[in-house]
């Protein structure tokens, strides 16, 4: 039995038929000392489900402690949607989810999985002229807790 009611599923469904490319969620975990991670893993087992455009990578961040760093990951579970661009190669959303994706937490996976996955944004054009008006990086960290 899934995590997600049917009406969940099926709304979910239509919300991903908005998505225009395929999103691959490196999924980072590690056998011991991980709480949270099967959980994790049960949550995202979820998403590929009710679309083709969702598939998971799952990463042990001791055995392929290269490929986590290249992603800045050093604890698990963490969540890193990726997609591939026109030539092939493989993109970074720079977007991160470190726990597991739950609660209030699962929402944002959902929406930062359209955007990676093409969705257009919800932004107001207000919102977007600022954004676009930022020039120099900029780090962001939101955090919630499971409720």
């Amino acid at each position: 039995m899934g995590l997600l009611s049917p009406a969940d599923q099926e709304k979910l469904r239509e919300a991903f038929s908005e998505m225009t490319r395929a999103v691959r969620l490196l999924f980072f975990t590690q056998t011991l000392d991980c709480e949270t991670c099967l959980t994790a893993r049960q949550i995202l087992d979820e998403l590929p489900l009710l679309t083709d455009k969702i598939a998971i990578d799952e990463i042990n961040v001791v055995i392929d402690a290269d490929r986590a760093k290249r992603f800045g990951i050093d604890r698990a579970p963490a969540v890193v949607p990726v997609w591939r661009d026109e030539q092939g190669a493989e993109q970074d959303s720079r977007i991160r989810f470190l726990g597991a994706p739950s609660g209030y937490e699962f929402v944002s996976l959902v929406q930062a999985v359209m955007l990676v996955g093409g969705r257009p944004s919800i932004l107001s054009a207000a919102s977007l002229a600022r954004l676009a008006a930022v020039d120099k990086p900029v780090t962001m960290q939101v955090f919630a807790t499971p409720t």
